[in-house]
């Protein structure tokens, strides 16, 4: 990892429903830049982290600052990588788990707000969490982190086995 390269890395949880039907647990992004927005103002629990600390390491750090509760237990199966628009490198990785958006204990940020008026605010890093089918997700999630849940849904598709793709 290079000094200059910003590196996030982040935990999408996940749970199968019906015949291997799956949804993912986002979030919508706080302050008032996502105020009333909903089309491409959700994330993936996920957050920077240095040359110092290890990408698992930081995902587990991140979601238990979003989420307000530790990662859930289960085995992480790796997503990979995406470089973002700005240059950010993001890696990802799911865990299948049931929990409850409401449970959230939601992580909060400090900055001016209004800009240029001195005033601190302080406002949640993700201000709520919810149940998404992939097709919706899709739509919710910034552009650059909607590559996971595909490969997640492939993933999931191909654990189901042939049968639940072809109709048969």
């Amino acid at each position: 990892m290079s000094p200059n390269e910003r590196r996030s890395a982040g935990l999408l949880v996940f749970r199968t429903t019906g015949e291997c039907g799956l949804e993912v647990l986002i979030g919508h992004m706080g302050g008032p830049f996502w105020a009333g927005r909903e089309s491409a103002a959700w994330s993936i629990p996920k957050g920077e982290y240095g040359p110092g600390e290890e990408a698992a390491a930081a995902a587990r750090r991140e979601f238990e600052e979003e989420f307000g509760h530790p990662a859930p237990d289960g085995a992480w199966v790796a997503l990979g990588e995406s470089r973002q628009s700005g240059g950010k490198i993001v890696t990802v990785w799911a865990v299948e788990a049931d929990l409850d958006p409401a449970a959230a204990v939601l992580g909060t940020f400090t900055m001016e707000w209004p800009r240029g008026s001195g005033v601190q605010r302080e406002f949640p890093e993700i201000d709520r969490f919810a149940w998404c089918t992939p097709e919706v997700a899709a739509e919710r999630l910034v552009k650059g982190q909607r590559v996971f849940v595909d490969r997640l849904r492939d993933l999931v598709t191909g654990r189901c086995g042939p049968s639940a793709n072809d109709g048969s």
